[in-house]
């Protein structure tokens, strides 16, 4: 996968960068999420209908809970988005930044597709 098809940003050390294998593609539907436990991490891992990936939190700073990957994905303004299922502030898969406040923000994950399998990578300081 190109990383035209990939929503956030790819290390481009190789070198230092660890990745995990989280699941084949087709585990995740378009237009959803899923969560994976990564080194203790849990990751949203967003599929656009447009079937960009993309890595971000699975905890939703507002309601203090782990629901990010079954939030709503769409869009606002051309920003690709996933919108909380609690109190439905939205956050752009690209940042990782509120939508609706831009003081805060979910981390975003490198993330890309190898043989078919989601990966995603995790900064050293998290290994």
């Amino acid at each position: 996968m190109s990383t035209q098809q990939v929503i956030g940003y790819e290390r481009t050390s190789v070198e230092e960068t660890k990745w995990y294998e989280i699941c084949p593609i087709d585990y995740v539907v378009p237009g959803t999420g899923v969560a994976a436990l990564v080194q203790g991490e849990q990751i949203a891992i967003i599929r656009t209908m447009d079937g960009l990936f993309a890595a971000l939190s699975n905890f939703d700073p507002f309601s203090e809970a782990y629901v990010i990957a079954r939030g709503i994905v769409g869009d606002r303004a051309g920003v690709p988005k996933i919108a909380s299922p609690i109190y439905k502030q939205s956050f752009s898969l690209e940042t990782g930044e509120c939508l609706d406040d831009p003081n805060v923000h979910l981390a975003v994950y490198p993330i890309r597709v190898s043989a078919g399998k989601i990966q995603v990578a995790l900064p050293p300081h998290t290994r």
